[in-house]
């Protein structure tokens, strides 16, 4: 019952968390990394075993991947990185030919998280509020600026006066210019779903966004609020999801209306806290796809008002020679 983690990276909490839960149902099942530099990878270095793949761009990167899979006899992939998602699903009967289950939504469902633009209209249909989107040469000020496909938060920019935009803002066509949420009137909460292999919601963990660090939650707290209720009602089936979703909302605290901002189909960086605090992910991924068990409704299975503070940590790595 060999499992995957592809482009580990930094991704240590997520590798131990899948060891964890495999050795209980297969002491001898491994989690397995790869990274496109896995000596330089804490997550490859805390792995039951590793190996390097070409990076994403890379012609034979399917190829190779499906080589090293059936060398390392891995039986469920579990892809981490937004570049790689609609490639494994495009691929994913390719993996399923050869024995190797890929937990990944569909390209479709993968092409509308991936445009923000697309997922404003996903959520809008849903029932679900957004953040206006101005035009370049009609917005009202302050807003804020992201790159219709961006993550981690890079390149975004809070505009309060005039004086702070430029002309990148305007001749870079990926940038949306959208109505400003404020965080002294709205909270920031990033929830954890999971979904079934049938688009079934069955979890949802908001966490709440104390402190951010490159597009990461630093420091953040789970909190049983509407936003379970909220979710439920207006996302319980999505055609297309499975696995983890990551999605982020914005609640206004004075009136309660929920905004929905994004979602990524994959395991966030801030995942951590919700297996800790009891959503155990990982044991009903291989329960569905190891052993063909239904999931039943977990949304209370786990604890709220659990803080998570995080610090760094050190990966030793012994007669590098790299």
């Amino acid at each position: 019952m060999n499992i995957l983690i592809t482009s580990a990276g930094r991704r240590v909490s997520l590798v131990k968390a899948f060891r964890k839960e495999l050795k209980k149902i297969d002491p001898k099942g491994k989690v397995i990394a790869s990274d496109a530099n896995p000596l330089l990878a804490a997550a490859c270095q805390v792995a039951d075993d590793y190996f390097e793949v070409p990076l994403l761009d890379k012609v034979n990167y399917i190829q190779l991947l499906l080589e090293h899979c059936l060398k390392h006899e891995i039986k469920l992939i579990v892809p981490t990185l937004d570049p790689e998602l609609i490639l494994l699903a495009k691929n994913k009967s390719l993996f399923e030919e050869n024995g190797i289950k890929v937990v990944v939504s569909t390209p479709q469902f993968i092409r509308q998280c991936r445009d923000k633009r697309v997922i404003h209209d996903f959520f809008t249909s849903a029932g679900i509020l957004v953040a206006k989107e101005y035009t370049k040469d009609k917005y009202k000020l302050p807003l804020f600026i992201k790159p219709y496909d961006g993550s981690r938060s890079i390149d975004t920019y809070i505009i309060k006066t005039e004086k702070d935009l430029r002309e990148y803002h305007f001749q870079n066509d990926k940038l949306m210019f959208l109505e400003y949420l404020d965080h002294a009137k709205f909270e920031e909460f990033t929830c954890d779903l999971y979904y079934n292999r049938s688009g079934f919601l069955k979890c949802v963990v908001p966490r709440k966004r104390i402190e951010v660090r490159d597009g990461e939650v630093n420091k953040g707290l789970t909190v049983r609020n509407e936003l379970v209720t909220f979710i439920k009602e207006h996302l319980g089936h999505i055609e297309g999801a499975v696995g983890c979703l990551t999605s982020q909302f914005f609640k206004h605290k004075n009136t309660g209306d929920i905004y929905g901002i994004e979602i990524n189909p994959r395991f966030g960086g801030g995942y951590p806290l919700s297996y800790l605090a009891g959503a155990n992910f990982p044991k009903w991924i291989m329960e569905e796809y190891f052993f063909d068990t239904e999931i039943d409704d977990k949304f209370d299975c786990w604890e709220s008002d659990l803080l998570m503070l995080r610090y760094d940590h050190e990966v030793l790595v012994h007669g590098y020679k790299g």
